[in-house]
């Protein structure tokens, strides 16, 4: 009944298999992947026929993490995974960049990636696998696909280089000193295709080496990928790339000097009217049967990749008459919105990103329910792209992918700075609103988030910038690497790749290819060359730095106090009952952690000091021998009861409590009466006695006797 195919190696410190055959057997290609006990399955379906009119290639990749595999129940009302997670999200993000480029070009069918983690061992990290299981089935379906790629995860700690770090440890990194990279590396047999990481200051020939390592681990995964294949493989999918180079040529005929002058603009907005008018002119020349043919549209864009590339690598020159390595103007500017507890202005060329930093407590951390576990989070980057930015008329909705993706990409690059939660108690939640774009906008959120927390007062351990970095390959193996690429450089280019990082070293790293791969070689370059402009980017941010302000006067004001783990229940009462009240009288916010770790909040310096007196005087304990104020609870025939210390009283006998013989204690004591008390210890039974007699009762000095001469 079932016609099994089934392969595995021994992958650095576990089992990779794969197999198909027996599971969805009417989807196009379908392979389940098993890394350790992590298994995620890969479905792949493809359309036979093209969408009329289609002038793209539409691809959909989903990661889907189905909380059965770890054993658990998804939480919220319904009881059923809902909306994609942001981490699946970025999964099928990730498949995606590497898959896309690897179709046959022309190929404009729809075709469907699903990858659905069926198993999690908590050990293995199910995006990886889903990677590698995507590969292997694109590669058996028959799609127009050349691929295989694999794809390894690389950590690095003392100097060395791990293959597939546990999810433990690549969890929570800023904290983690020893782990200083969660890196992500796709590629084919012979090239790169995608870097993702998340760094702690590695530099140049560090990140280099790690990207080469990655590399060469995924080799066996090729190799195995192959190897099903070549037993379970179906027939290729009979595909003729469109031929239309006498429609290319009529094109570029018709309007060949007309897009080449409007490249020649250098303002985006004047640009994009000029290169409309020229497609208008083009449009105008043609045949009714050149104007039906669905190829028109890429033989369009091919002409304006022709113009732009050519003049760029034959030439040097870009559109807006730039150096290859010559970064747009800055301007940078903090501290512009009057309320916000941060805020900077980055401007970059046509792009610029307003970034705003709010400053929080522990109630405000972004609790997270993973796969692999529940989780706080106390740094928040959002990213807003409207649709304004670019001047465009637009539906405006909730975050994209695109958002999501770049959102933590800026992420990535500033959270290796941050200071640690014990040294800096808040929540800290950046907001990127994207105002105008032509490049990357997500390295000016890098740039704009660095000066807004620094605005805010956030100590950072160094200011952070990124750049955009572009490529530009002809078939003769001529490149041009571009720094700081415009958005129409980025679109007709072969290469988008994004660094960020202080003046020590890269943060975060991500690339994306357009083209089979690139070199080490061209790698190298790219990041010497991306250095050059981070450290002129960060020269220019210093500018504005140094008119930064101080901690925001409306930002809450958080101190913290650790207690003893066994004080923590005595801290928070019955119910609640004792945390409550702290909270009310002081009217500060009080949050407490297992640890006996308490963080008071509160605008109002007074509502903090009232706060923490209040848990002090629970966790304390009293010292013999010292003055304290108090409130006379009880009057009684021997003495009165005095509460001198938080909830705990003490016995003021009546001897001691003036020097001189008293009929009655309430001849000078009342309920509710404040006076001075000096705590002389603690009787066998383990009671308080306390003294009033050789206190000052206006001053709540110790009365000193003056020793007598002789």
């Amino acid at each position: 009944m079932f016609n099994e195919v089934k392969k595995s190696i021994q992958w650095g410190e576990e089992e990779l298999t794969l197999e198909t055959g027996k599971v969805a057997r009417q989807a196009d290609g379908t392979v389940i992947a098993t890394l350790g006990e992590t298994s995620v399955m890969a479905n792949v379906t493809f359309a036979r026929k093209q969408k009329p009119g289609q002038d793209f290639f539409p691809l959909t990749v989903h990661y889907q993490e189905k909380y059965y595999a770890a054993g658990k129940v998804p939480g919220g009302f319904f009881k059923r995974e809902a909306r994609p997670t942001e981490k699946e999200t970025l999964t099928a993000r990730l498949i995606d960049r590497p898959i896309r480029p690897l179709f046959v070009p022309g190929f404009k069918n729809e075709v469907l990636v699903m990858c659905t983690v069926l198993s999690h061992d908590l050990v293995n990290d199910p995006d990886v696998v889903a990677m590698i299981a995507a590969s292997a089935a694109l590669t058996i379906s028959g799609a127009p696909f050349r691929g295989p790629i694999a794809c390894a995860r690389v950590g690095f700690e003392d100097g060395e280089y791990i293959l597939n770090p546990t999810v433990d440890d690549m969890q929570d990194l800023r904290n983690n000193p020893d782990q200083r990279l969660d890196l992500v590396v796709a590629g084919t047999k012979d090239a790169v295709m995608m870097v993702e990481s998340e760094a702690y200051e590695l530099n140049e020939e560090e990140m280099l080496g790690a990207v080469n390592f990655a590399h060469e681990q995924i080799q066996p995964v090729i190799d195995l990928i192959i190897d099903l294949a070549e037993d379970a493989a179906k027939e290729p999918f009979d595909f003729q790339a469109p031929e239309y180079s006498e429609l290319s040529a009529a094109v570029a005929a018709a309007g060949s000097d007309a897009m080449k002058a409007a490249y020649a603009i250098t303002d985006k907005q004047e640009r994009v009217a000029a290169v409309s008018a020229a497609k208008e002119a083009i449009l105008a020349t043609l045949t009714e049967e050149q104007l039906e043919d669905a190829n028109l549209g890429s033989a369009l864009k091919g002409l304006e990749s022709s113009v732009l590339r050519g003049v760029v690598v034959r030439e040097g020159k870009r559109i807006d008459g730039r150096a290859l390595d010559q970064i747009r103007p800055i301007v940078s500017e903090t501290g512009i919105l009057p309320r916000t507890h941060g805020s900077a202005l980055f401007t970059r060329g046509e792009t610029q990103g307003l970034v705003v930093t709010t400053l929080g407590t522990g109630d405000d951390e972004q609790f997270i329910d993973a796969l692999h576990g529940n989780f706080k989070s106390n740094f928040l980057l959002h990213y807003n792209f409207p649709p304004y930015s670019v001047g465009e008329v637009g539906r405006v909705s909730g975050p994209g992918r695109r958002e999501i993706g770049h959102g933590k990409l800026a992420w990535r690059a500033l959270q290796a700075v941050l200071p640690a939660a014990t040294d800096f108690p808040y929540t800290v939640r950046v907001v990127s609103e994207i105002t105008e774009s032509n490049g990357s906008s997500s390295m000016a959120s890098v740039c704009g988030g660095s000066l807004s927390m620094m605005d805010a007062g956030v100590p950072l351990k160094s200011a952070v910038a990124g750049v955009a970095m572009g490529l530009i390959m002809e078939d003769d193996g001529e490149y041009a690497i571009l720094s700081d690429i415009l958005g129409d450089e980025d679109h007709l280019g072969d290469m988008d790749f994004k660094v960020a990082g202080t003046e020590n070293g890269i943060t975060s790293l991500q690339m994306d290819i357009k083209i089979a791969g690139i070199t080490p070689e061209i790698m190298a370059k790219a990041l010497a060359q991306a250095k050059e402009g981070r450290l002129h980017i960060l020269g220019e941010m210093n500018k504005a730095l140094s008119g930064a302000s101080s901690f925001s006067e409306h930002a809450p004001k958080i101190e913290t106090m650790q207690i003893p783990t066994d004080k923590i229940r005595e801290v928070i009462g019955s119910g609640g009952k004792v945390i409550r009240e702290i909270v009310e009288t002081s009217g500060a916010k009080v949050d407490i952690n297992d640890e006996g770790i308490i963080k008071i909040a509160s605008s109002d310096a007074a509502a903090i000091k009232a706060a923490y007196d209040m848990i002090h005087s629970i966790v304390a304990e009293p010292e013999a021998n010292k003055i304290y104020k108090g409130k006379v609870v009880k009057v009684v025939d021997f003495g009165a009861f005095v509460n001198f210390f938080g909830k705990r009283d003490g016995l003021v006998h009546v001897s001691q409590i003036e020097n001189r013989r008293l009929n009655h204690p309430s001849d000078v004591l009342k309920e509710g009466q404040e006076v001075f008390v000096k705590l002389l210890g603690f009787d066998d039974r383990g009671k308080v006695r306390l003294a009033m007699k050789m206190v000052d009762q206006t001053t709540g000095e110790e009365i000193v006797e003056e020793k007598k001469e002789d």
